[in-house]
């Protein structure tokens, strides 16, 4: 080989792949590969070079230097198999999150196959929500069944594990209420509803439905919050149950069970009626909520509420015999006030067109309601003018032969003059929370309707499939726990998702909420900071996915090894953020 040839060993040694590096002119480097043998000679050690590898290809000398090293070296098409590979970086996430909140032991202090289920349903609705049968084929398509060590998993054991969560549903709550409703005391609470497939529960019923559902059965449950959004407590009721209903049960559930003495109920306008506020007051409870309109109305009829007040600004605190003990806020927004009259005459734009057509086929030569009967033109009108839900702002003139109609410009105004105009209402005292931050506590209500949109995109409460009471209610109670893992997700992976992580704070708690500099440009540029891809959590939780594990065998041996997928930077950023440490 070269100019060295081929030599036999002349002595013993081990042999070698020996890289020699040498400089000649200019600089230049030449590089040598020798095979060469090493031995001790007189008591120093001597090289024998047996032949010259620098005329192969790099590999072809990496696999005589594995060889010679003792290694054995595998054909890649025929003895180099990788037998399977699963989907794990979401579930090393998920499952992660999960243990930070440490929500393994607040289940149950003891590890059991039903504690392993229960946590199973858990993630699986984070990373492939589906029905509890799918869930028993997907939770071996990744590495969730390894990690939890299911094994083959029936359906019966999913539902069973549900009623066992059941039964630990009231002290579960109870130490997230201890977590995270610590502190003043302020619990923001709404309400929901989601429907039902079959008819066969006893809690599915017809009632107002916010999946605009129609002719569905629905089961509402009503969500309780921290402050910042934490989901601290699910009940579940009728379809036909009244958001305004489940207010004592609530209550009595935050200062009976959750022990939490000076509860500061945060509810909306729809919640908290004038007879559930009546009733707080009573109880001790304070609450914040705001007006309806028919109250607001009133207000402006006594003289308590004066339009002259946001003349100059847009916040005002007032008090009215209406409300006795009441502390009332006055907010208006402009741009919620502009948008609102620029709805409303589209609205009535579209109404009179409607109604035109009405009065052509009326009055024209060959309309087809010429000459008609007052109750035949009637009929037609009526299936027109509320089209579009300002029926309430037109005069119909209905004879035999002739209609007619204008709008009510007096009521018009009347609503106009309340355009970007709420009244929030609170027992609080101004010493405990001021008028400013009194609104900022009611718009916290949107994390609330958050956790509704998310629990119902992305975990996917429904269609409710179950049957039992226990079970939809069981199923419910698990949404809410994904939903927990879900916030905890989406806190720690914030800088690398779209999510506002500054939000500003406007000194005008009237003023329409802004983003951050940051967001702004995170959204514009769809990346973030560190000039990673933006995503949302579900995207990155896909993202994630592609960490796979994959089962490896080499040859025909039976023997297999575990090998992760090398993370991405964006990958190993998230695992960062999560403090997950993967391991094959």
């Amino acid at each position: 080989m070269g100019g060295y040839g081929l030599l036999m060993p002349k002595r013993g040694g081990s042999v070698h792949v020996a890289t020699i590096k040498t400089e000649g002119k200019g600089g230049r480097v030449y590089t040598s590969h020798l095979l060469r043998r090493s031995f001790r000679e007189g008591g120093k050690v001597r090289h024998e070079n047996l032949g010259n590898l620098s005329h192969l290809p790099i590999e072809v000398i990496d696999g005589v230097r594995a060889m010679l090293a003792g290694r054995a070296l595998v054909d890649l098409d025929s003895g180099f198999e990788i037998c399977r590979s699963l989907p794990h970086g979401h579930v090393a996430a998920t499952l992660g999150a999960l243990r930070s909140l440490d929500l393994e032991r607040l289940v149950c202090r003891e590890r059991c196959r039903e504690r392993d289920l229960v946590v199973a349903m858990v993630i699986q609705r984070l990373i492939a929500p589906g029905s509890k049968l799918s869930a028993t084929r997907r939770f071996g398509q990744t590495t969730l069944a390894d990690e939890l060590s299911l094994g083959e998993v029936k359906e019966a054991e999913l539902l069973a594990a549900m009623d066992w969560l059941l039964e630990r549903q009231d002290r579960i709550e109870r130490v997230l209420a201890k977590r995270h409703l610590a502190g003043e005391g302020f619990v923001l609470y709404d309400l929901s509803s989601s429907y039902v497939e079959g008819r066969a529960c006893p809690l599915a019923t017809l009632g107002y439905s916010r999946d605009a559902k129609k002719g569905k059965l629905q089961v509402n449950y009503g969500l309780v919050c921290s402050p910042q959004g934490r989901p601290v407590a699910v009940s579940v009721h009728e379809g036909r149950v009244q958001d305004q209903t489940t207010v004592p049960a609530t209550i009595e559930a935050v200062r009976g069970r959750f022990g939490i003495e000076n509860v500061v109920f945060v509810g909306d306008r729809g919640m908290i009626t004038q007879a559930h506020a009546e009733a707080l007051t009573e109880q001790g409870v304070d609450f914040i909520s705001a007006l309806k309109a028919p109250q607001i109305r009133k207000l402006l009829e006594a003289g308590d509420l004066q339009l002259g007040l946001f003349d100059e600004r847009n916040l005002a605190e007032i008090a009215s015999e209406e409300f006795p003990g009441e502390r009332l806020v006055v907010c208006r927004n402009p741009a919620v006030a502009a948008e609102r009259a620029r709805k409303r005459a589209e609205l009535l734009a579209a109404t009179e067109a409607e109604l035109e057509k009405v009065r052509a086929m009326v009055e024209g030569e060959r309309g087809s309601l010429r000459k008609a009967a007052a109750g035949r033109i009637g009929e037609r009108a009526g299936r027109v003018v509320n089209r579009f839900k300002v029926a309430k702002h037109f005069e119909l003139r209905i004879d035999d032969a002739s209609f007619s109609w204008q709008r009510k410009e007096g009521q018009i105004a009347a609503e106009a003059a309340l355009d970007g105009l709420y009244v929030i209402r609170t027992t609080c005292p101004a010493e405990l929370i001021g008028a400013a931050a009194t609104v900022r506590a009611y718009k916290q209500l949107k994390v609330a309707e958050r956790a509704f949109r998310t629990m119902k995109d992305s975990i996917e409460i429904r269609p409710i499939h179950h049957h039992l009471e226990t079970r939809v209610r069981a199923h419910i109670f698990l949404c809410m726990l994904s939903y927990y893992v879900s916030f905890e997700l989406h806190a720690r992976l914030a800088p690398l998702m779209f999510t506002d992580e500054e939000p500003l704070s406007p000194a005008d708690p009237v003023a329409p909420a802004e983003r951050s500099q940051a967001a702004r440009a995170k959204a514009g540029s769809s990346r973030t900071e560190d000039g990673f891809v933006a995503h949302s959590l579900g995207d990155l939780l896909a993202e994630l996915a592609t960490v796979c594990r994959n089962e490896v065998r080499i040859g025909d041996r039976e023997h297999t090894f575990a090998r992760l997928t090398t993370p991405t930077e964006l990958q190993a950023r998230a695992f960062d953020r999560l403090e997950v440490k993967l391991h094959a």
